[in-house]
Order: structure tokens, then C-alpha cells, then sequence
């Protein structure tokens, strides 16, 4: 099998990930063997390439292969994985295990386990023809949904999803997502479908046309000098969701919130002096449980949520990254082996 591995940590600059040819995996007992038809490539990706999350002990391990939202078909299968059969199409979220018995777990928070186990984190993932994957954490992919378009789902869909729902959305609310890539041109989507009015805060010709596609209501980009000329543009919002990872931005996002309003941060950030008199609530988000997961793709089989993408052959990863880098990518980047 062909696999794009990394070896050290470095810039996406001097290109850090080898394609390599490697012996097939084996699934073993609880696992999948997953033939890989498609695997998004996440910013998160970037950071643990880069080195920026050896403070949180990722990757776990040397070398490793990364990519954590993937969609392929089952090609193998040990004991004990229930239904699951040779064929079945199926999808991998970074989610790749948890305990199944702590109390995060017992109460629907199985992505904060502290036992869990992250694809192309902890866990060899999805940059690669094949990847191992536990049977109770794969998804069965609709039939309607081809594979390039499914991947994203697995990432940027349910991250997306766990962050709105957190948000308080609801018909006349006015929500501001700031940074619309992937996972943000999600949230726009879902936002609408909550009956709530989108302001879209985001650099660049590209994603701000692709929030007003995507059915923003105003596109703001925040980089002009005069903050509270951004401010004023964004006008208060009931809620903010954060995806830029910026410190600033984050910053940006808690004054643009009503007093009362929630701010749910999908990343890491310097929030700076918190006006705890206004009662706003900061709220982190990561991913989503299984459940989400399933509700994510109910929404996509039936049309409503939908992954603007650019695919790739698996040999252009680093090239791919280096574009993530530079925010030339229009959505989502997809590398198909």
C-alpha cells in the first residue's frame, strides 16, 4: 500500500510528508480494514505536521500517517464487528475510539474521553491507500453521496454541527462565523438551517464569495486597520462562532457579541480581558459524538448540508498543505489515492 507518512516534524515549507510503499495492514480483532477512497485535509493536520501541538502530546508517535475525516469501502475485517461486511461504504471521523465507559463517554462527550483516540493523531489515519479503523466507530455512508464530497462530512460537518448547537441559534437570531474554510462554510449552512441569519467574517476574495454563495447574509473582512469599523460592519450578534485561528479574532469575536450572548471557540486562542459584567459565556467545541456524526449525515443524504471540495491525487499532500498554509484552498482539499 502507498502512504504519505511523516517521519518529523517540520514546515509545510520543506515538504515533510514521503510517499512511501508499506506493508498492508491487518485488522485485527474489533477492526476494519478500510480501502481509502478519499480523505480530507484538515488545518489540524497542518498544526501536527508543523509541531504546533507537540505541547499536547500529538502525534503520539513517529512516524505517523495523518488525515482524520475519511470515506472508503471495507476491505477486510477481523472478529467481532457485528454487521459490518466486506463492501460496505463506510466513514472515519478523528474520533477513532473512546472508552465507552468513563462519564464523558455515559453522558454523550465521547469526543473529551480521556482514553480516546485520535485518527492520524494517535492512530495511523487516512493519508494512504488503507487504513485500520474500529468497527464501532465507522459510519455507514449514504448511497447518494460520492465519496470526494463524503469526506469532509467527517470533519468539518460534525465539527461544525457540535459548534452550532452550542451556539443558542433559532429563527432571528444573528450568529457571526469567523473564518469561513472548511469547517466554516459548514457553519453557515447549518446556521440557515436553524433559521438564523449568518454574518460571515473572513479574509480573502474566494471564501468571502463563498460564504455569500453559501447563503451569508454579510460578508465582513476583518483585516481593515479600524477594528471598530469591523465592528460596526458584523453589527451585534446573538452568538459568535470562531474557526480563524487567531488570537485577535477571537478577541474580536467576544466584543462583537451581544451582552448575554454565547462565543463558542473551535480553536486554540488568547481570549485577553473577559467583560465577565455582560455575562457572555465562552464555550469550547471539538468535534462530536457519534450521534452527531449520524445526524450530520442524515442532513447531507437528504441535500441540506454540503461540502464544497477540491480533489487531489494522495502524491500532492504536501503540496496540498503548503496551499492550506496560504489560504488558497476554496473549501475543502481532498486527496483521493
Amino acid at each position: 500500500m502507498k502512504a504519505a507518512r511523516l517521519h518529523s516534524l517540520a514546515p509545510a515549507e520543506q515538504k515533510p510528508l514521503i510517499i512511501e510503499d508499506l506493508p498492508e495492514f491487518v485488522a485485527r480483532a474489533g477492526q476494519v480494514l478500510i480501502e481509502v477512497r478519499a480523505c480530507g485535509v484538515c488545518r489540524s493536520n497542518l498544526h501536527m505536521i508543523e509541531g504546533d501541538f507537540v505541547g499536547f502530546g500529538v502525534p503520539a508517535k513517529l512516524p505517523i500517517i495523518p488525515g482524520h475525516e475519511i470515506v472508503g469501502s471495507i476491505a477486510g475485517l477481523g472478529d467481532g464487528t457485528g454487521g459490518l461486511k466486506k463492501g460496505d461504504r463506510v466513514g472515519v471521523q478523528p474520533l477513532w475510539s473512546a472508552c465507552g465507559v468513563c462519564e464523558f463517554c455515559l453522558s454523550g462527550k465521547e469526543e473529551i474521553c480521556p482514553s480516546k483516540q485520535i485518527t492520524g493523531e494517535t492512530v495511523d489515519g487516512g493519508y494512504a491507500d488503507y487504513m485500520v479503523a474500529d468497527a464501532t466507530h465507522v459510519y455507514s455512508l449514504p448511497e447518494s453521496l460520492q465519496y470526494v464530497e463524503a469526506a469532509p462530512l467527517f470533519c468539518p460537518g460534525v465539527t461544525a454541527y457540535g459548534a452550532v448547537k452550542k451556539a443558542g441559534l433559532g429563527p432571528g437570531k444573528r450568529v457571526a462565523i469567523f473564518g469561513i474554510g472548511g469547517v466554516g462554510h459548514m457553519a453557515v449552512q447549518l446556521a440557515r438551517l436553524y433559521g438564523a441569519e449568518p454574518v460571515a467574517v473572513t479574509r480573502g476574495h474566494d471564501h468571502a464569495k463563498l460564504a455569500e454563495e453559501l447563503g451569508a447574509a454579510t460578508v465582513v473582512d476583518p483585516s481593515e486597520k479600524d477594528s471598530d469599523e469591523v465592528l460596526r460592519k458584523i453589527g451585534p450578534v446573538d452568538s459568535s462562532i470562531v474557526f480563524a485561528p487567531s488570537s485577535s479574532i477571537a478577541q474580536l469575536a467576544i466584543r462583537a457579541t451581544k451582552p448575554g450572548g454565547t462565543i463558542v471557540i473551535g480553536v486554540s486562542a488568547t481570549l485577553g480581558e473577559f467583560p465577565f459584567v455582560l455575562e457572555k459565556r465562552i464555550v469550547g467545541s471539538l468535534i462530536g459524538s457519534r450521534q452527531d456524526m449520524k445526524e450530520v449525515l442524515n442532513l447531507a443524504k437528504t441535500g441540506k448540508l454540503k461540502a464544497v471540495c477540491e480533489s487531489y491525487q494522495l502524491e500532492q499532500a504536501n503540496e496540498v498543505l503548503l496551499k492550506l498554509k496560504k489560504g488558497e484552498v476554496r473549501g475543502r482539499a481532498v486527496l483521493v489515492p
